[in-house]
């Protein structure tokens, strides 16, 4: 135990520095951390890593799922409903029938069920490998709402047909209508007991006497609570924590204070920051364990049968974003759609953002021992993860910058839309405080020094402290309430200013609030 537990503080020290070299030349982190598990395998001593698959599903995917929706834009969400909708699930299950055929015709020993499983297990794109990739190139923030949402949801589609095709090829009959309906129920019912649990933590937030700390342990347990509530009906744990992480992420200002917002929103980062170095360092080091599992298939021919999945996988994709491509043009002409004219560029950075990732192989390990074909099945996912992790992440950038594709929406700059949102905050402060201090703004001292402050704020940015007269700290609070609604109420009806602006000055203000709070404590204690 000791000598694991040594281990894994080595682990984390070593992906500390993989992520410094990353940042350094600039190449997005799931992609050096692979290779660098690779490298580690040549270290004599390393020993041989075997993931069990339930520690990625139960301890990983949760909490990994839970960040990733928090973080994401519930309006880009809906905007984009349609064609996020179509590719996380629709085109998960169009790629996995092409695996199918493809792997029935050309791969020895392989039938249609066993295809379709591979094609269940390779078809998810992951989200922490396209967003880390795009976070070096500058892409229009349509395309980039797209495939965060697109991989947010993909997860639980491929994960359903994966259980549907170990069922079929388990048992030798699969029943399209039954299986259909069984997709849509595990489906729906994921979603509802992931909003159902969500509730329940709102309700336990909101009336319990929870302190900052308590917050934030119960929002680390919620993603958990929502996957294994779900998994234990055989419902679709992940969209069960996605669903649930949208729901709260999006009420947070309602049952969270400020103080619970600034801290938990540290955990949550250093923990998903931790959680995905574990796990892509993790499917490196597993190599030497799936090579030596190979059996009598030689490596030669497994990775030529990794290749041509690829390849599949790759075409595949491209072949569907243009498909949708010219249906979206054709169907605007009868009803609206977001984007009647999508070009062929934003397909081709589409089409090639298809990176895959930790629940490929986590899919593919939780197979079970004596499965035909196993140990292939697990050389051919790792060949993917690794080809499109390395070629499609490494030349993505290259891509988009190529392209030089123009954002449609034409968003103003993101400095002008920061000073944009700042003017206006603090003409809303300074309305409310016009409005609701009139009287006592004429002859209190600190109340004036806080007006003072907004107006310089709003023609020049300045920052000029208030004093700390009760009534100032209550007309501050007061103010800071009417911005934050100001800013949600901005978040829902604009789409042309960023989400990451948004959430800018939603921290800010949280900032501002905990140092009223802590001055406020200072004083009492005095």
């Amino acid at each position: 135990m000791e000598h694991q537990f040594f281990l894994f503080i080595l682990l984390v020290i070593f992906i500390q520095g993989l992520v410094m070299l990353s940042q350094k030349i600039r190449v997005a982190y799931p992609i050096v951390l692979l290779l660098g598990g690779l490298a580690l395998c040549a270290v004599p001593g390393v020993p041989a890593i075997a993931i069990e698959p339930d520690y990625i599903f139960v301890i990983f995917l949760p909490p990994l799922l839970y960040e990733a929706a928090w973080y994401t834009s519930w309006k880009d969400l809906w905007r984009w409903r349609r064609i996020v909708g179509t590719f996380a699930f629709l085109m998960v299950i169009v790629t996995s029938l092409v695996v199918a055929w493809v792997s029935s015709s050309f791969l020895p020993g392989f039938t249609m069920a066993l295809g379709f499983l591979l094609g269940g297990i390779v078809s998810p794109p992951d989200a922490v490998s396209a967003t880390s990739v795009l976070k070096y190139v500058k892409v229009p923030k349509r395309l980039s709402a797209i495939i965060e949402g697109e991989s947010l949801l993909n997860d639980a589609s491929s994960l359903i047909v994966f259980r549907f095709a170990l069922i079929a090829v388990d048992s030798g009959r699969f029943v399209f209508q039954e299986a259909a309906i069984s997709f849509v129920v595990v489906i729906v019912m994921g979603i509802l007991i992931g909003l159902a649990v969500a509730v329940m933590y709102y309700f336990l937030h909101k009336k319990l006497p929870t302190s900052a700390n308590m917050d934030i342990v119960l929002t680390l347990t919620a993603p958990y609570v929502m996957y294994m509530t779900a998994e234990t009906f055989h419902f679709s744990g992940v969209l069960a924590v996605v669903s649930g992480g949208l729901f709260l992420s999006y009420r947070s200002h309602q049952f969270l204070s400020a103080t619970s917002r600034l801290r938990g929103s540290t955990v949550w980062s250093a923990l998903a920051f931790v959680l995905n170095g574990l796990v892509f360092l993790l499917i490196g080091l597993e190599m030497p364990v799936i090579v030596r599992e190979l059996g009598t298939v030689s490596i030669v021919s497994a990775i030529g049968y990794g290749v041509l999945i690829t390849a599949v996988l790759i075409v595949t994709r491209l072949a569907c974003t243009y498909f949708a491509s010219v249906f979206t043009v054709f169907i605007s002409r009868f009803i609206t759609t977001a984007d009647p004219s999508p070009g062929w560029k934003g397909p081709l950075i589409f089409g090639w953002a298809g990176m895959r990732g930790v629940v490929s192989l986590a899919a593919a390990l939780s197979i079970p021992l004596h499965f035909p074909q196993r140990n292939l099945i697990l050389f051919i996912t790792f060949t993917v993860i690794l080809l499109t992790l390395v070629v499609q992440g490494l030349t993505l950038p290259w891509l988009v910058k190529r392209l030089e594709m123009e954002d449609a929406d034409h968003p103003a700059p993101v400095e002008d839309q920061d000073h944009a949102v700042r003017e206006q905050l603090a003409a809303v402060a300074i309305r409310h405080l016009d409005g609701h201090y009139s009287r006592d703004l004429a002859t209190n001292g600190p109340l004036q020094q806080l007006r003072s402050r907004y107006v310089a704020e709003a023609e020049a940015g300045g920052d000029v402290e208030g004093g700390d007269h009760v009534l100032y700290r209550k007309a501050a609070l007061a103010v800071l309430e009417a911005q934050r609604r100001y800013l949600q109420e901005l978040e829902a009806r604009s789409f042309s200013t960023d989400d990451g602006v948004l959430r800018k000055y939603q921290g800010l203000l949280d900032l501002e609030e905990e140092k009223l709070r802590l001055k406020t404590a200072t004083i009492e204690g005095e």
